[in-house]
């Protein structure tokens, strides 16, 4: 069909799909086979969806051929008629529909996530600025049913956090907050404000993918880990051995910290997780960085120092930056209401893919 890349690659994956489904050993990789289900599902979607385009795509064919047919009755010209406009809106629906699920999913789409949260330009209100954005994702987590594991929190004397660093783990977790990485921006009185003054202030987000070991492989020599004995405010919950974990990747100066649990172990094994995710997540960002090098538009690059977003809380404004959305629900959107925004950011990465992929720039 013109417009629309040829199917045929993907029905021969969908049977090789098939193929392995059948194999007798195939559920001895749970994440694995969920992997592969996954995949077979969408590509199932995608030829249902295909197939329905050209059946739709025939009967429009059919209308106007009994239009142009001088020996068709007019109550059958005038039932094509009525018809005509409907299997063209049908038409246009499905061919985006097809192209968008033709778009190959990224590798890191469904894992789960490693997202941290750090207080910018701003001081103190930077810090309640961050505790805010925190909130917003783990009310944003719970709406979808996920589990929120913390790794590191470092809290600010005003009650707020310079850092947050946690596990998210949900069905498509990274897929569908990936584009939340960047630069946030407040723009609000703060509390310790006495001349009703707005300030601006800023938090980063970075939302990682969670890796695992067979993604990254980390030679221990280029570690250097050194423990020590975990503090806590008011002296409560503090521990009394030496359970804090600090971990140094040499190679690239990245540094690691992990004080959450009590056992020493568990602290390396978070460390460790979160090392491996930022590792995975700069290979990633160099190899995306070749391929928007030949992009013209993009949602974004998942940059830590690009300004993607402002909460304007005197006029309960939120602004994305990127695709240029503006919303008067700022109170929702920091109760974890950002379905819309999240949605949109995604509707715009896949105009940017469709073309792409119709350009050629883009292998199905």
């Amino acid at each position: 069909m013109e417009g629309i890349p040829p199917i045929d690659p993907f029905r021969n994956k969908l049977m090789h799909l098939d193929a392995q489904m059948n194999e007798p050993d195939f559920y001895s990789d749970q994440r694995r086979a969920a992997s592969i289900g996954r995949e077979h599902q969408k590509l199932t979607r995608l030829v249902e969806l295909y197939e329905s385009l050209m059946k739709t795509e025939k009967d429009l064919t059919d209308n106007q051929e009994m239009l142009a047919d001088p020996e068709m009755d007019a109550e059958m010209k005038e039932l094509a008629e009525a018809e005509l406009e409907p299997l063209k809106e049908e038409m246009v629906t499905l061919k985006e529909r097809v192209l968008v699920a033709m778009i190959p999913p990224e590798a890191a789409d469904d894992r789960n996530i490693v997202m941290e949260i750090r207080a910018g330009a701003g001081g103190d209100e930077a810090s309640l600025f961050a505790s805010d954005l925190f909130r917003m994702y783990s009310r944003f987590a719970e709406r979808n049913g996920w589990s929120i594991e913390p790794i590191s929190l470092n809290e600010s004397d005003t009650g707020g956090f310079k850092e947050v660093i946690v596990g998210l783990k949900g069905e498509e977790a990274y897929r569908i907050l990936k584009f939340e990485s960047g630069v946030h921006r407040v723009q609000r009185i703060p509390v310790t404000e006495s001349g009703g003054r707005i300030h601006t202030s800023t938090a980063t987000v970075a939302v990682l993918p969670e890796a695992e070991e067979v993604d990254i492989l980390i030679d221990p020599q280029e570690l250097e880990i050194s423990v020590a004995r975990a503090s806590g405010p008011g002296g409560q919950g503090v521990n009394t051995t030496d359970s804090a974990v600090q971990i140094l990747h040499k190679p690239t100066g990245m540094i690691v910290k992990c004080a959450d649990e009590r056992s020493q172990l568990k602290n390396k094994n978070k460390a460790m997780g979160v090392l491996r995710s930022r590792l995975l997540q700069r290979k990633q960002e160099e190899e995306a960085a070749k391929y928007a090098a030949n992009r013209k538009s993009q949602v974004g690059t998942g940059d830590r120092s690009e300004r993607i977003r402002t909460y304007n809380f005197p006029q309960s404004r939120i602004t994305d930056h990127r695709i240029g959305l503006t919303l008067h629900s700022l109170d929702a959107a920091m109760d974890g209401e950002i379905k819309e925004i999240v949605n949109s950011l995604h509707a715009a990465d896949n105009q940017s893919k469709v073309e792409a992929l119709l350009s050629g720039e883009m292998e199905v």
